[in-house]
């Protein structure tokens, strides 16, 4: 046989094609996507469409418990999960940070459900990150809320450290230009914030984060303050004392948020803010006249806040239990 013409490969160019496909691997384990569970998990969807069903039937607050949740998961490190993991004697988590402490017990049990159920279907296959993202999307759905497309692929944390979301997070009592800056740091505009702060139209407030104001702040409607003093009296004797944040339609995903701020009928300072304050007003009106508009915005910034600060690939991993790392 005739030797062959062809020149050897140079050692350089085998590192250089060894490199291209390790990074081409990398960029494909690290890209979301709308069907990511199509061929590994198949009943990713039913799974999680019965379980978040029979949650909410059975307690109807999981759904505002459970966009909370999300939000205290994403905005300070990312979503990736960090918020369900429990503190151990060697660390204090972020969900015994202290602003954290009044996270509702439903969302946790939620989404414990649903991974148990998916474990058994798919083992190691489905992230706590992914389930706690299209669990918030269906149940705002559930509501009467905008559907918006959610990419799977996301990779749950390996720690979790309640120092770590020190001022990251919003406070009732921040002033307008603290709520701004805070989002801003996180790549949100004041537009995308107002539309974000519309989750108040389902949920409730504990006492405790706007009793303090309600005999100094003239934004509220008298006869609501005066209601509120009532609902709130015993609150220092029982601290789980609680309002709805939207009074008119507690329960349904609506643009009645918005409306109640004119009329002084806001919970909390931040929410009298909104109304107040020239830079995020056109918004809150907006939103008050048009209820499409707020749906389009408020889906538009559930997305990008559902993908922000993820990680994917090596960089994160698939938890067995949601509630600790592997």
């Amino acid at each position: 046989m005739a030797p062959s013409s062809l020149p050897p490969t140079p050692p350089s160019a085998v590192i250089i094609v060894l490199l291209f496909l390790s990074y081409a691997a990398l960029l494909c384990e690290s890209m979301l996507s709308l069907d990511y569970y199509s061929k590994t998990c198949p009943s990713f969807t039913k799974i999680m469409q019965e379980t978040i069903t029979n949650k909410q039937i059975t307690s109807p607050t999981t759904a505002a418990g459970t966009l909370r949740l999300l939000f205290h998961d994403c905005l300070p490190n990312g979503c990736d999960g960090s918020i369900l993991i429990s503190s151990t004697a060697f660390n204090k988590a972020e969900r015994d940070a202290d602003i954290n402490l009044s996270l509702p017990g439903d969302p946790f049990d939620l989404i414990v459900r649903a991974k148990t159920a998916l474990e058994l279907a798919c083992p190691n296959t489905v992230s706590c990150s992914d389930i706690l993202a299209v669990a918030a999307r269906d149940l705002v759905t559930m509501l009467g809320g905008p559907y918006y497309t959610v990419y799977l692929g996301r990779k749950d944390s390996r720690s979790s450290s309640a120092s770590s979301i020190e001022g990251k997070l919003p406070k009732p009592t921040m002033g307008m230009s603290q709520l701004i800056d805070l989002f801003a740091s996180s790549g949100f505009t004041v537009q995308e914030m107002v539309a974000l702060s519309g989750a108040h139209t389902i949920g409730f407030s504990h006492c405790k984060e706007f009793s303090s104001n309600i005999g100094n702040d003239t934004h509220y409607n008298p006869r609501f303050a005066q209601a509120l003093k009532q609902a709130c009296a015993d609150y220092p004797k029982n601290p789980t004392l609680s309002v709805f944040n939207d009074i008119m339609t507690p329960n349904k995903f609506d643009n009645l948020y918005y409306q109640n701020l004119p009329k002084g009928l806001g919970l909390l300072e931040s929410d009298h803010g909104l109304y107040n304050d020239p830079r995020t007003r056109p918004f809150v009106e907006l939103y008050a006249k048009d209820q499409n508009k707020f749906f389009q915005d408020f889906a538009k910034a559930m997305q990008k806040l559902s993908v922000y600060g993820i990680k994917t690939g090596r960089r994160g991993e698939i938890r067995r239990r949601c509630d600790a790392v592997n």
